[in-house]
């Protein structure tokens, strides 16, 4: 099968193409590098014409509502819109568990995409994840200020992105699920013992300083919305066993 990725060199987008690579599919990654804009919508029409699906993974960096919604609606508008009329059977779309609960600042954009794809009468999937180990990672790299390393106060049941790109691709060789099963980690951890365990592995001195981020997504993240309820389905690779894969990928 044809499957385009949007945002297919993203931390999920890139082992999404892994995975439909490695089942003999071909993976169309729609990015500014394949000559697809897809906030502008330039190149998506000729990108996508015979695909069998499209997987949305795209993300952004801001943690604005208002900037959030305003990628999330325009990217789903404009890739709705392209597989109509290309006749694209099944659009997948990638979400947060409990984005819904902590309805501001990043995951108030997730909630507009999730209406959009509702709207649709037919022929689309939602998947909600959790966090991934990946986060940890991001914040090292993102939140440290010299000597300092923010990190935020939550409780999460964190998962392997590549264990999210392959429960999205192999999502898309099927038939449209509406609104999937969630899909989470393996047990519930604390962000900040997270980050303290990745800046160990790696060597960083830095004095970790918790803390709480404001508004609904904060609370959200503090008092176990995030969480994945008990039918969710679960991984298999803690943050820990993660976290040593890394190190030892990071020697070879």
């Amino acid at each position: 099968m044809r499957i385009a990725v949007a945002g297919g060199t993203g931390t999920v987008g890139q082992h999404v193409v892994a995975s439909l690579n490695a089942g003999g599919h071909e993976a169309v990654s729609l990015s500014r590098a394949s000559g697809v804009d897809l906030v502008s919508g330039t190149g998506i029409d000729e990108a996508i014409r015979g695909v069998d699906a499209v997987i949305d993974v795209t993300s952004t960096s801001s943690q604005s509502a208002k900037t959030s919604i305003e990628f999330f609606e325009t990217v789903t508008r404009n890739l709705l819109s392209a597989e109509k009329l290309a006749g694209v059977p099944h659009h997948v779309a990638l979400s947060i568990v409990g984005a819904a609960k902590a309805d501001s600042g990043y995951y108030a954009g997730k909630v507009a995409q999730e209406h959009l794809v509702m709207a649709q009468p037919a022929g689309w999937t939602i998947l909600r994840a959790t966090q991934f180990h990946e986060f940890a990672a991001q914040m090292a790299t993102s939140a440290a200020f010299g000597p300092l390393q923010l990190a935020p106060i939550a409780r999460t049941q964190p998962i392997a992105a590549a264990e999210v790109g392959g429960a999205l691709a192999e999502i898309a060789l099927g038939e449209p699920r509406g609104l999937d099963k969630d899909l989470a980690g393996p047990r519930e951890e604390k962000m900040t013992r997270m980050v303290r365990a990745y800046l160990a592995a790696h060597g960083l001195r830095r004095l970790v300083v918790d803390f709480p981020m404001p508004g609904a997504m904060g609370r959200g993240m503090r008092d176990g919305s995030i969480l994945p309820g008990p039918d969710a389905r679960l991984g298999t690779q803690t943050f820990d066993e993660w976290l040593a894969e890394q190190r030892v990928a990071a020697r070879a």
